[in-house]
């Protein structure tokens, strides 16, 4: 059943995947107009901008999966922009195009982080080939990534994708100015619930509320992780302590629909707080508070939300 499930929800996303994105840069209208062509022809989702400052503000708004940019351009040039996309879009990839052979070359331009080089004038074939192999290679890549970050029982991801999709979602959330909250959730009187029915029917509880949890987020903002044990994860983006509190209360409220007596739900919810200049300590404080949440819930008899910044349940 688990691994049906975590089929099914890698079969989701891959079907999400095929449609993949790609942003064309240059200044040029007559090239950007010829690659939108190509591109759109191919089946994929096309944007355009006029330079690399233009198109680091498109990618602020949306989530590309190809950069296909342009070498000399006003304001910021493709090599500027190839620098800036490997430093804070590393799943991004890079085509650069350049008409000037001479002064850049495969090798600076791949050691500067593209995936790869077209020389000007396209070459149809050639443009299409290099893009088909980009896509090929992102997906296996993906497809290597749902191995190694979900969790075989629930289908959420791990603990340990958890640890490092943290500190990127902070790491947007600084640079776009919106809040992030986590979520810490564990299920009350779990081992007595599994000492009573069996391992296999505490599993199945497991499934039931990943099942919920994935219910009750937004797709593609919000994310669902197994923490370890009976214990889950929820980072909740672009939202207030009162939505926050929202999307912990329809959790409870759904979980306890189940009926699965004697557990309930126990739910410590922190906010990022940049209060200092360092991101990891950050982090630990908001993973501590969340932590502490939780403890307060959980002592305090269970079945609960603690948001400490509020001081409410």
């Amino acid at each position: 059943m688990a691994g049906r499930r975590l089929e099914r929800i890698g079969r989701m996303e891959r079907e999400d995947k095929d449609r993949q994105s790609v942003l064309s840069v240059d200044d040029d209208r007559d090239l950007r107009d010829l690659l939108h062509e190509l591109i759109t022809g191919m089946g994929l989702i096309s944007a355009t901008a006029v330079d690399g400052m233009d198109a680091l503000e498109k990618m602020k708004e949306d989530q590309f999966d190809i950069i296909i940019t342009d070498i000399n351009m006003p304001r910021l040039n493709g090599i500027g922009l190839i620098k800036r996309v490997a430093a804070e879009y590393s799943d991004t990839d890079v085509i650069a195009i350049t008409g000037f052979q001479t002064e850049y070359n495969y090798t600076d331009i791949i050691a500067l982080g593209a995936s790869d080089f077209i020389s000007k004038p396209i070459n149809m074939n050639e443009f299409e080939a290099k893009i088909k192999r980009i896509l090929r290679e992102r997906n296996m890549r993906f497809e290597l990534k749902q191995l190694s970050t979900r969790d075989s029982l629930t289908g959420l991801y791990n603990r340990r994708y958890l640890d490092e999709n943290l500190r990127n979602e902070a790491i947007r959330a600084s640079r776009q100015h919106y809040d992030l909250y986590l979520l810490l959730i564990d299920i009350d009187n779990f081992k007595i619930y599994n000492d009573k029915y069996g391992h296999q029917q505490g599993d199945r509880l497991l499934q039931e509320l990943a099942q919920i949890i994935s219910g009750n987020i937004r797709n593609n903002v919000d994310s669902g992780y197994r923490y370890g044990g009976d214990e889950f994860a929820v980072t909740v983006l672009h939202a207030n302590p009162r939505q926050a509190l929202m999307v912990a209360d329809r959790f409870c409220r759904e979980y306890n629909k189940k009926n699965l007596i004697p557990t309930s739900l126990s739910i410590g919810i922190a906010k990022l707080k940049n209060s200092s200049n360092d991101l990891a300590q950050d982090l630990d404080n908001m993973v501590r508070e969340a932590d502490q949440a939780l403890y307060l819930a959980k002592n305090n008899g269970g079945n609960q939300k603690v948001m400490l910044e509020l001081n409410s349940d």
